[in-house]
């Protein structure tokens, strides 16, 4: 890996499991100017195509998911470790439909299962985009919902 500074080669000083074993966490150094950083390594899910809403097909890429939960919690109370650790749990039911095409309904459903137990008010900015609410009586609808 090259130092993401000065591009020069790095040596790793630490190795360990993160995110119950799903992610390994590697603190590097860098040969050339010292700097430390740390880096991860992740299951990608590849092969996993979403199929969109008007029919088009694109691969399952992590980042637009984290960027959308991401999004939706901003200002709310949270760890970088806990958001990880959710979006981990999302790919993970992802994966475990064992289908090389997946909805962009069925993320989209999945998400907002995870965010309901994670971070209500997080619930429902995303519920708002995903459902695309057009008034406020939409949100007291899933407010009322959501206290049931």
């Amino acid at each position: 890996m090259r130092c993401p500074i000065c591009q020069a080669d790095t040596k790793v000083t630490n190795s360990r499991n993160a995110d119950q074993g799903r992610t390994i966490k590697r603190r590097r150094w860098c040969t050339s100017c010292g700097r430390r950083f740390t880096t991860y390594e992740r299951l990608e899910l590849l092969g996993i195509e979403v199929a969109k809403r008007n029919g088009s097909r694109e691969p399952f890429l992590r980042h637009k998911l984290e960027a959308g939960i991401r999004k939706a919690l901003e200002k709310r109370p949270y760890t970088e470790e806990q958001l990880q650790k959710l979006i981990s749990s999302i790919e993970n039911d992802i994966f475990n439909l064992n289908k090389d095409v997946v909805e962009s309904s069925h993320i989209g459903q999945t998400v907002l299962a995870h965010l309901k137990q994670f971070d209500k008010v997080a619930y429902l900015r995303f519920a708002s985009v995903y459902r695309n609410f057009r008034s406020p009586k939409a949100f007291e609808k899933e407010i009322q919902k959501l206290q049931q």
